[in-house]
């Protein structure tokens, strides 16, 4: 047998793996969204008294809006823009930076806001999902009513007491569960999709025009409902690194789609011939004696749908951590093969406290439903604009053929946009202050940081000055090698200028070390150090990392080694500044401001930690900085 025979039947079988895992991670909030969409684009124009224009104009929107938004934009065009593989909103704006010149700053921006909405959906998706599946008790019976948001608080409770154990064991259950629960979904459609042959009808889009053109102020609101269809779309790109193209891709068109529109059509089918099941239109596409598994399968789909959004909240964290946007926050590893399986302590503890106070404070999916889509909405806009600027800086597409294909999209974003605006009052309030809130911490983190840095460069002292004057002056010798951290590479690091201050000694061996952030997720072994030669006592290093990477120096002392450089542990002394912040409201952000960042300081984790760094090595100089 040949070695392409033998690797075929291997490619495929992981193929196969990776498209059904796929299903439980990259389409877990989009494969519960049936459960409320229909239902809540139905109770905007009147619920029950919707007539077949109305029913068959929503449907329509339904199918053009996955068709556009999912199949068009991110399945054949956003999975082009992969940065070396990886996806989502803050990789899409690391490769948009490449080239943009005098425009990176506003490029940084769009990532910032994009991001911060994104956690405003992070927030909503689990309370909503979770809370839609719980309350098809009541279909059984009505004795359960008092205990549905309990249950939904308890399943959260669950939820994220597990994560700081890692998902990776329950995780290889996620797409086995959710290929049933699509399968569960289709056949629940095609049940009813014989009620009304005609419901197919729904596919021309001149019943979505008339619907829109007929409807007024409640087909915007409608509008704004149905967006609720494709929340969740996100994750087809955010989770590119974790699968691939192919298996997305694959999921998508050969399953999910075709399982998410039977199933709306067939919700549409039951409601022309029974109007009053508009009520709840997914759980009563069901008989009754499949309603109680249905109930539990739905509760495991969100639970699986909210575990995906909140891996996906960790790994924008990291993201954001890596592009200095966030401070240094405690990160773990939680599995030993799986490098995207982190727990972000401060993440997930937030996360849970924000979604508890909204199933508290709403306490019904639908009225969630009034919050959810702002966020979604706003950062697909953002989405498009940087993929706008990809196709122009990064793609070399002239301006007529970046403009033909985003402009139409862009369109339909900021048309679902204005839409969802008008749930503000109701809702739609939440994930903005969300939003905005960690737009601000993040404003202020890189502002605060920029300030700092400033100061510190104002008591620079240039590496040419210092070795004429060392060589002028030279100061006690000790053994053994000393290692510093420094931001800037021209200047000397503030660590070594306290130490000959204070202990007025200069090692044997004295190695520099500035880590440079790529803006590719990954950086292979043979490019990751650079190694330049100062003078016989200094040596300077560089180490490259990806953004996706944790800056592990015990790797680089390892390369070091294979580099010829002598460096043992035992004899190396890691010297790092540690900066005290002090308010002052001379300059730079206002005093309220200087106060937040200080206490985001407090957050961030030791440089020791950070680097994997062994604590026993290392020495700290304190520095005083005004900001």
């Amino acid at each position: 047998m040949t070695d392409a025979a033998v690797a075929a039947p291997r490619s495929n079988h992981r193929l196969f793996s990776l498209t059904l895992g796929s299903l439980g991670i990259v389409y877990g909030d989009i494969g519960t969204s049936p459960l409320y969409a229909f239902r809540e684009s139905l109770a905007a124009i009147g619920g029950a008294m919707a007539g077949p224009p109305e029913v068959l104009g929503l449907l329509s929107l339904v199918f053009w809006t996955l068709l556009i938004i999912v199949t068009v934009k991110y399945i054949l065009l956003l999975l082009r823009a992969d940065n070396d593989g990886e996806g989502g909103i803050l990789s899409l704006m690391a490769l948009a930076k490449n080239g943009a010149g005098k425009h990176t700053t506003r490029i940084i921006l769009l990532g910032m806001i994009g991001a911060s909405l994104f956690y405003g959906d992070a927030v909503i998706t689990p309370a909503i999902s979770v809370l839609s599946a719980v309350e098809g008790v009541h279909l059984l019976t009505h004795a359960f009513d008092p205990y549905i948001v309990p249950a939904a608080i308890l399943i959260m409770v669950l939820l994220f007491v597990v994560q700081e154990h890692g998902t990776a064991r329950v995780a290889r259950f996620f797409g086995p569960v959710m290929a049933l629960w699509f399968v569960a979904m289709a056949l629940g459609g095609l049940r009813h999709l014989k009620d009304t042959p005609g419901i197919w009808h729904a596919i021309f889009p001149n019943h979505a025009i008339h619907f829109l053109t007929h409807h007024g102020f409640a087909g915007i609101v409608a509008l704004g409902s149905v967006f609720l269809c494709v929340t969740g779309a996100e994750a087809l790109y955010a989770d590119l690194g974790h699968f691939g193209k192919k298996p997305i891709r694959l999921a998508w068109i050969a399953f999910v789609f075709p399982a998410l529109l039977l199933n709306y059509f067939g919700q549409g089918a039951l409601i022309l011939k029974h109007p009053e099941a508009a009520a709840d239109p997914f759980y009563l596409l069901y008989p009754g004696w499949a309603l109680p598994g249905m109930v539990i399968l739905a509760t495991l789909a969100t639970i699986i749908a909210s575990q995906a959004v909140i891996t996906g909240a960790f790994s924008l964290t990291y993201q954001a951590i890596r592009l200095g946007l966030l401070p240094r926050l405690q990160v773990y590893y939680t599995s030993q093969t799986e490098a995207g399986q982190i727990y972000v302590p401060h993440a997930n503890w937030l996360l849970f406290i924000a979604v508890i106070t909204l199933i508290l404070l709403f306490r019904s999916s639908s009225h969630l439903a009034a919050a959810y889509g702002i966020a979604v909405t706003g950062t697909m806009v953002i989405t498009a604009l940087l993929t706008f600027i990809v196709m122009r800086q990064v793609w070399r597409w002239s301006l007529g053929q970046a403009l033909a294909v985003m402009a139409p999209l862009l369109l339909v974003d900021v048309s679902f946009l204005g839409a969802n605006m008008v749930k503000i009052v109701d809702g739609g309030y939440v994930p903005l202050l969300i939003g905005a809130s960690l737009l601000l911490l993040m404003r202020t983190w890189v502002r605060g940081r920029a300030i700092m840095q400033s100061q510190l460069r104002n008591r620079r002292h240039s590496m040419e000055a210092l070795i004429t004057e060392l060589r002028r002056n030279p100061p006690l010798r000790v053994a053994g090698t000393a290692v510093y951290l420094r931001a800037d590479a021209d200047y000397a690091p503030s660590a070594l200028l306290q130490n000959l201050k204070h202990n007025r000694v200069l090692h044997e061996h004295n190695i520099f070390v500035t880590l440079r952030l790529s803006n590719h997720p990954h950086v292979p072994d043979d490019k990751r150090i650079e190694i330049t030669s100062l003078d016989k006592d200094f040596i300077q290093v560089f180490f490259y990392f990806g953004y996706m990477e944790s800056p592990n120096l015990a790797k680089g002392v390892a390369l070091l080694r294979r580099a010829d450089i002598p460096l043992d542990l035992m004899t190396t002394s890691f010297f790092i500044s540690r900066r005290h912040v002090v308010a002052s409201d001379n300059f730079g952000m206002p005093l309220w401001q200087d106060r937040l960042f200080i206490g985001m300081m407090d957050f961030n984790s030791g440089a020791a930690s950070y680097f994997r760094i062994p604590s026993s090595r290392v020495v700290e100089m304190g520095t005083q900085v005004m900001v």
